[in-house]
């Protein structure tokens, strides 16, 4: 009996010592209230409750950006109408410090905020409000107090029950309507989607994947398309061997495949927005599936696998990052791969397909000045960001995502030369990183890819391909899975997009249109004794010409007529194909690469 006690009693001890080191919750001091009764016309009517309140001077704002974004699109611009009282209804008079904020003083402890919200672009960034739903991304909707950021969260949305609405959410249901988060971070991280959406789940060691839709088809629809997306889920658990641990056991999919909708998708702790014009019976069910393979790849990647750069995620400037090339790219890498692997692309098409990337990346001028690490930088200029002056990204500029695809299948073919593999590196990746939640460097990742496949390899890939914009032998690296690269000798490249005789965009460095002095917004008018007309397409007159040839070009800038000559450059496209003639080795590497980890 002695010993029964005394074991309660150090069991009592251990746990009173577990729970004062962990971070005690300070209560709900952010109570929000949201209705629709004007959805009709874009808008929702918000109460913002701020409580607990111990300075004088209290600041709320809305967010400038929004997570899984790293540009500013000023949320505040669709926020009108601000009543600001304290708790007992008086009118508290705002200052404003400057366009995202306001300032008061005077309250009793607590502010109540009242605003209508103007919202009409339903995707990852902004929300959307009509009689078809109440599209919510949090920081495109909620004001928020950043003195009570480590405080919990709890909103009710008031659905539009005559339009049959309903809530889903990763937000943890409380009672009815209501829901809660843990934090302000927590919170702004939780897209809503209110509709008259179907859900369809499965469960996966002991948490279930939810695939929430608003659409205007059919079930037999979902149910096919529900097929495809388990396959996806399964694939990519099979590369990391595990699913992340979601919270409150659950993830969901929340997608909204309807005419008004804006295409996009975006990546949040335990959930995506995927969002299409196009309906299932419309080619979405082979086009949209690409989006959703992507953004639950980033439940381990960026949501766990998360680069130190962006913890905390910063609501009041743009979020710069050099690691999106990782982020963003791996996980742009291993989109189509998981939808090879599982059956659903055929590995013909996945093949050829990767001719548009390479093509790109290796082609770009933009390497010559920028390496992967630079292009992430410039996140905040690209990533939906809008200015009005001109830029010459297509000489300067490449895509993060594609960047960082083309690496990925680079680092995955190197590795593949060693009998190793890119899946190994990144579970590993999310052994030592992701799984325990600890923010990562570029020196961790170079470091784990030491420790995985030799200080040799993973410096050589760090210093040449990564720090520097070098990229390997990629022709040996197809070859030993029995894929070509190919170019056609006999193909001239002109170096600029040309549409009804006028160049479009700025023609690439170093290319023959660059090289003759031509530039964006010039028209052609004569190649060499060929004058075009409407019935003479610049494009098809090129065609005649070979790498080599020396033309006159005829063509006209600011009103002025002027001449030049161009000698026609080799195109410096690539094929990608399978090898119908490979060995049977590489017939078998190919098939490790490509085949199906389930």
């Amino acid at each position: 009996m002695k010993k029964y006690f005394l074991l309660i009693t150090l069991l009592v001890l251990f746990n009173c010592k577990e729970s004062q080191t962990e971070e005690p919750l300070r209560g709900v001091s952010t109570i929000y209230n949201i209705s629709f009764k004007n959805a009709v016309h874009h808008e929702a009517n918000v109460q913002a409750t701020f409580t607990n309140l111990k300075n004088d001077e209290v600041e709320f704002r809305m967010s400038r950006t929004s997570p899984g974004r790293y540009a500013l699109h000023e949320f505040i611009k669709n926020v009108y109408a601000v009543k600001v009282t304290d708790g007992q209804g008086n009118i508290l008079e705002a200052t404003r410090p400057n366009p995202y904020a306001w300032k008061v003083n005077g309250h009793d402890g607590t502010i109540k905020v009242s605003y209508t919200l103007f919202a009409n672009r339903g995707d990852g960034t902004y929300a959307q409000i009509d009689e078809t739903h109440a599209h919510l991304n949090i920081p495109a909707t909620f004001m928020y107090a950043p003195s009570l950021a480590n405080d919990e969260v709890e909103v009710t949305f008031n659905v539009r029950e005559d339009l049959n609405w309903k809530v889903a959410t990763q937000l943890k249901h409380k009672e009815e309507n209501t829901y809660y988060a843990k934090n302000l971070q927590y919170f702004m991280d939780s897209p809503t989607e209110i509709s008259n959406h179907r859900v369809r789940s499965f469960d996966v060691d002991g948490q279930t994947i939810n695939f929430v839709l608003h659409h205007n088809g059919t079930d037999a629809e979902l149910d096919a398309y529900f097929k495809k997306v388990k396959k996806v889920v399964l694939e990519q658990k099979a590369v990391f061997g595990e699913l992340p641990k979601f919270d409150y056991d659950n993830y969901y999919f929340l997608a909204c495949y309807i005419p008004n909708a804006s295409g996009d998708g975006m990546e949040h702790r335990n959930s995506t927005i995927v969002t299409s014009t196009r309906s299932l019976a419309n080619g979405g069910m082979k086009r949209n599936i690409g989006t959703v393979s992507h953004e639950f790849f980033h439940a381990w990647n960026v949501e766990r696998i998360r680069p130190q750069s962006l913890e905390p995620f910063n609501f009041e400037k743009a979020n710069m990052s050099g690691e999106l090339w990782f982020a963003e790219g791996f996980t742009s890498y291993y989109t189509n791969l998981i939808l090879c692997r599982a059956g659903l692309m055929p590995q013909e098409d996945y093949v050829k397909g990767l001719s548009r990337t390479f093509n790109y990346v290796w082609n770009s001028p933009a390497r010559q000045f920028f390496n992967t690490i630079e292009m992430s930088y410039q996140a905040p200029f690209v990533d939906a960001a809008r200015s009005v002056d001109p830029v010459n990204r297509g000489n300067t500029f490449i895509s993060y995502y594609t960047y960082g695809s083309a690496l990925g299948l680079a680092l995955d073919l190197s590795l593949r030369e060693k009998n190793l593999n890119l899946d190994e590196y990144m579970t590993l990746v999310w052994t030592k990183f992701g799984k325990e939640e600890k923010p990562y460097t570029i020196s961790d990742l170079q470091n784990t890819l030491n420790e995985y496949a030799g200080d040799n390899f993973g410096d050589n890939f760090f210093n040449n391909y990564v720090h520097k914009s070098g990229m390997p032998e990629m022709k040996r690296l197809f070859e030993n899975v029995g894929v070509l690269l190919t170019q056609d000798d006999t193909q001239a490249s002109f170096g600029a997009s040309v549409r009804q005789g006028k160049i479009f965009g700025y023609t690439s460095i170093g290319s023959s249109a660059y090289e003759a002095g031509l530039e964006n917004d010039d028209t052609i008018i004569q190649i060499g004794d060929v004058t075009l007309n409407d019935d003479l397409d610049f494009n098809t007159v090129i065609t005649k010409f070979k790498p080599n040839d020396t033309v006159k070009i005829v063509y006209k800038r600011l009103g002025n007529t002027r001449e030049t000559t161009l000698t026609f450059k080799k195109d410096p496209s690539y094929s990608i194909s399978i090898d119908e003639n490979a060995s049977d080795n590489q017939k078998a590497a190919r098939e490790v690469w490509l085949r199906t980890k389930v």
